[in-house]
């Protein structure tokens, strides 16, 4: 069991355990260029990214604990993970398919949030580290598993390439009709997770238009514009520059929590 620390002073030894008769470590991804992608495969979680800033200084962009222990007991139990079946709420736990009406485990609110009580960030998954830059990760769920129908196998690549991006690659094969909608959930911090302030971030959306929602985060099926409102980003503002503003919008999303329609 190695005891190096990687570049961002994780100790591999602290992601070491056995959950549910499968094996939990800490992968390292290095490129060419000396980025570092530290990677746990307990919830696919990308545990910390060092890039350098534009002095060449090297800083964890992403936010992370330091111990597998510390994820296992996490109030934020999506930092970092691998989100499904289902990204985002689904209103009431309920949705029809085929015909059929199933319903899943309500866990946020009365809503059903990222795939239900025991989704993919709370999952041991498969990894094998492929090469230096390439992680292969896999995880087959059960058909009827958090009330979702269809046995889904699902494989994802986590990539680290010499262009300095942090690619994900998605597959999915599914034995019925489902629904799926698989993303991640790192929490960027671009001035390093020692500074804890984003507000000072400069943000540009390329988007016209914005969904809203309700006061429990689920949208209207309205398509507004953002004109003349605090969720116009066609020109770099200051994240907290209108994050305070007397909006509705603002205020059911604690912030900015939307989704935006992107511009062609």
């Amino acid at each position: 069991m190695s005891t190096q620390l990687t570049l961002s002073g994780l100790n591999p030894a602290d992601f070491q355990k056995e959950i549910n008769n499968k094996q939990v470590s800490l992968f390292v991804l290095k490129n060419a260029n000396g980025l570092e992608l530290c990677v746990t495969n307990f919830g696919a979680i990308a545990v910390s990214l060092m890039v350098p800033d534009k002095h060449g200084k090297m800083g964890d962009v992403v936010l992370g604990h330091q111990t597998l222990e510390d994820y296992l007991h996490t109030p934020e139990k999506y930092l970092g993970a691998a989100i499904g079946r289902y990204g985002n709420r689904i209103a009431k736990g309920e949705f029809v398919l085929d015909g059929k009406k199933y319903q899943l485990p309500v866990n946020n609110g009365p809503n059903s949030l990222h795939g239900g009580i025991v989704g993919f960030n709370n999952v041991v998954w498969d990894a094998v580290q492929e090469d230096m830059q390439t992680l292969r990760l896999y995880y087959h769920a059960q058909d009827g598993e958090e009330g979702y129908p269809g046995d889904l196998a699902v494989e994802m690549y986590y990539v680290l390439t010499d262009d300095n991006e942090f690619k994900i690659i998605y597959k999915a094969h599914t034995s019925s009709a489902t629904i799926l909608n698989l993303t991640h959930h790192s929490f960027f911090n671009l001035s390093g997770h020692l500074n804890t302030e984003i507000t000072n971030h400069t943000l540009e959306i390329n988007a016209d238009f914005y969904t809203p929602m309700d006061d429990v985060s689920i949208p209207t099926g309205e398509i507004l514009t953002v004109n003349n409102t605090p969720m116009d980003f066609r020109k770099p503002q200051a994240i907290g520059s209108r994050i305070n503003d007397d909006f509705e919008q603002l205020i059911f999303g604690k912030g900015y929590d939307h989704n935006y329609v992107l511009c062609k």
